[in-house]
């Protein structure tokens, strides 16, 4: 039974992590504020090479812009592919 409830709770926590991590898309805000591993701040439009494979992860900084220039203003470089 122990085993049960440890398994349920860890299932639970690992559940809620996950859906913390990642910042919630605002409504028609489609741009990709993402942190590389050096620390520079890109942003990426749809159509662009790594746009599908750009995950956002809230807890690292990272956001979603409505518009470039919003981007720009919060320092934010567009990305060179």
């Amino acid at each position: 039974m122990r085993a049960i409830i440890r398994t349920s709770i860890v299932a639970l926590a690992v559940t809620c992590c996950a859906s913390a991590c990642a910042q919630e898309q605002r409504a028609g805000c489609v741009i990709k504020g993402n942190i590389s591993s050096s620390g520079e701040r890109i942003y990426h439009v749809p159509g662009q090479r790594y746009y599908d494979k750009t995950l956002i992860n809230g807890l690292q900084g990272e956001r979603w812009f409505c518009t470039e220039q919003e981007a720009i203003a919060a320092g934010w470089r567009k990305a060179k592919v």
